[in-house]
C-alpha cells in the first residue's frame, strides 16, 4: 500500500505563521506536523510515502531528508498550487499509485496512529475516518446511509443530516482507484474543475464507507486557534505516557 500526503497549499488562514513556512512544518508539542504524520505511518508499517508539494517545497524536502534520512519518499510537485485545489494535487499522483492500494491524508492533521490501524482492519474495501461531533459550516461533513455508505460528502451537507466530519484520512483498494481516477480525470481534464475539493470525486463512488474513529484524537489545523488547542492536547497526551 502506498500513502499519499497532500502538502501543496499556502495556508493563508495561518499567516503570518506560514509566511515563510509551509503549514505541515509548523510545530506542535515540539514536533512538526509532518514529522508526527510520518512517524505514525512508520509505526503502522506504512513506509511507501508519496508527498505532493507546492508552497515552499524545498523546505519540506530538506526537513524530511534530515529527519528521516533512511526514508525513500516520492515527491510530486504541483506547480499550479496557487491556482488549484486538492483535487488537482491528488490527480497528479495517478501514475504513482495505480496498481496498488492507496491510503491518503491531508498534511495538516494531527492524529492518533490508531486511526490508521482501524481503517486497515475495518473490513471495508474503501473507507474514510469519521469523527462524530457537532459539525459546522466549514467542516467537510458526511451524510451516510444506515450501513455507513457515503451518500454525500462536502461542506454543503446539512449539519442536521450529517453523520459527522471526514477528518481527511481515507483508504482505497487498487480496484477502486481506477474508478476514482476516471472520475477525477473527467472533473480536472475534461471539465477543468481544478479548484474543487477531492471529496467531489469521492461522493461519486458507490462503495465508500465511514469508519467511526471518534474515540481517537484527531484535529485539523486551519487557524492559529487550532494550533494552540492542538498544542495543549498533544502535550497532555505526552504527559500521560
Amino acid at each position: 500500500m502506498k500513502t499519499v500526503i497532500l502538502a501543496a497549499g499556502i495556508a493563508s488562514r495561518l499567516r503570518p505563521l506560514t509566511d515563510n513556512t509551509p503549514k505541515c512544518l509548523l510545530k506542535i508539542g515540539g514536533k512538526r506536523i509532518l514529522e508526527m504524520t510520518i512517524e505514525n505511518l512508520l509505526e503502522t508499517n506504512n513506509s511507501e510515502i508519496i508527498i505532493v508539494t507546492g508552497y515552499r517545497e524545498n523546505m519540506i524536502r530538506e526537513f524530511v531528508a534530515k529527519r528521516f534520512p533512511e526514508l525513500n519518499v516520492t515527491y510530486i510537485y504541483n506547480n499550479l498550487y496557487t491556482s488549484t485545489n486538492n483535487i488537482y494535487s491528488l490527480w497528479l499522483t495517478k501514475d504513482a499509485v495505480l496498481g496498488d492500494d492507496m491510503m491518503m491524508m491531508d498534511s495538516d492533521i494531527v492524529f492518533d496512529k490508531s486511526i490508521i490501524t482501524k481503517l486497515v482492519r475495518s473490513g471495508r474495501k474503501n473507507c474514510l475516518a469519521l469523527k462524530r461531533h457537532e459539525v459546522h459550516d466549514e467542516e467537510i461533513k458526511v451524510k451516510a446511509d444506515s450501513s455507513g455508505r457515503v451518500i454525500k460528502i462536502s461542506k454543503e451537507v446539512d449539519p442536521a443530516q450529517a453523520a459527522g466530519e471526514s477528518i481527511g484520512i481515507e483508504l482505497f483498494r487498487k480496484e477502486t482507484l481506477y474508478d476514482l481516477f476516471r472520475i477525477i480525470e473527467k472533473k480536472v481534464v475534461e471539465e477543468k474543475k481544478v479548484n474543487q475539493f477531492y471529496e467531489a470525486a469521492f461522493q461519486e463512488l458507490s462503495d465508500l464507507y465511514t469508519v467511526d474513529t471518534t474515540e481517537f484524537f484527531c484535529m485539523e489545523i486551519d487557524t492559529a486557534e487550532d494550533l494552540t488547542a492542538a498544542e495543549g492536547i498533544v502535550l497532555s497526551h505526552i504527559s500521560q505516557k
